[in-house]
């Protein structure tokens, strides 16, 4: 009976995910590391740099 009672309170104890706090923390995570990754690449020195890119894999020959 013991072990059944354990079991049953290790099924009802168990973390299946996050709770609302950790999703909020984890949007706000992720809204702040798309602001910096956006505003590296709308930098002008990165911009340049991947315009360049394009253009040469446009301009490359096959």
């Amino acid at each position: 009976m013991r072990e059944m009672c354990w079991k049953m309170w290790k099924l009802t104890r168990r973390d299946a995910g996050m709770v609302t706090s950790e999703y909020a923390m984890g949007i706000i995570a992720a809204v702040g590391f798309a602001a910096v990754l956006y505003a590296v690449v709308t930098s002008g020195q990165v911009s340049a740099e991947l315009q360049a890119i394009v253009k040469r894999a446009l301009s490359a020959r096959m």
